[in-house]
């Protein structure tokens, strides 16, 4: 009677049958039927139980996986993902050290390296320079409640900030607030998936099945100086951004 009940009222919406099975996964995700991390029954069951093909069901859980509601690991089965404890609108220049206390949690950072480096070919067409010139690189891994979530990579010109040494902050914006004249504005940023990475994922202790979010952003300061880059690995399990579109 339950696998009879169910199926009944996804047959009876009339949008394409694989859509109305996501819809149903999602809902019982919500409702709680599935929990963060939990086994969903085989494919075989699963179908039956919703009254669809495998083809229906392999299609919604396709496009549930692009969506990170759920992972599937190759002869193991599908999961639950876990919801993202981050979440930030990506046209806000919010610092991950905000984002992290405004999700409750104790920001923290684990220190990796800081040298000075050349900057390549790309780095200096966004830092508009023409001739060689030293950065700071700074390579950190940012925690909340000490665990790992984000891998920051840091470039600024060394005028900027020639001296880190008793760098304390959590926040890099902040310092350059702080030390200089510079007030940065606003960010031109690119978001991109990742999946595994074999550096940085066993640093975030990420599962092999977790993706990661890269955001590459060049910060301007008041006057539109280009004054930071960065280059930032989220985990995808627990961040998410979002952009408010709005019709002009």
């Amino acid at each position: 009677m339950k696998y009879w009940g169910i199926s009944m009222s996804i047959r009876s919406d009339n949008r394409h049958l694989y859509l109305r099975v996501i819809d149903r996964i999602k809902e019982d995700i919500k409702n709680g039927v599935y929990k963060e991390k939990q086994k969903l029954p085989s494919e075989f069951d699963l179908a039956k139980e919703l009254g669809v093909s495998r083809a229906t069901l392999r299609e919604a859980l396709r496009i549930l996986e692009e969506e990170n509601v759920v992972i599937r690991r190759h002869g193991v089965g599908t999961f639950v993902n876990a919801k993202p404890l981050f979440s930030s609108g990506i046209e806000q220049l919010y610092s991950i050290t905000d984002m992290i206390t405004d999700a409750g949690k104790q920001p923290g950072t684990i220190f990796l390296s800081s040298s000075l480096t050349s900057l390549t070919e790309e780095e200096k067409e966004k830092f508009r320079c023409m001739e060689d010139m030293d950065a700071l690189a700074i390579e950190r891994v940012r925690t909340a409640d000490g665990e790992p979530v984000v891998y920051c990579v840091d470039k600024t010109p060394q005028h900027i900030l020639p001296d880190l040494s008793d760098y304390k902050e959590e926040s890099l914006l902040s310092i350059i607030h702080k030390k200089t004249s510079k007030r940065i504005t606003y960010a031109v940023a690119h978001i991109e998936p990742l999946g595994y990475h074999p550096k940085i994922s066993p640093i975030l202790e990420c599962d092999p099945e977790t993706a990661l979010l890269v955001l590459k952003q060049m910060h301007y300061d008041q006057s539109d100086e280009p004054i930071l880059y960065s280059i930032n690995y989220f985990r995808a399990d627990k961040f998410s951004f979002h952009v408010l579109r709005k019709r002009i």
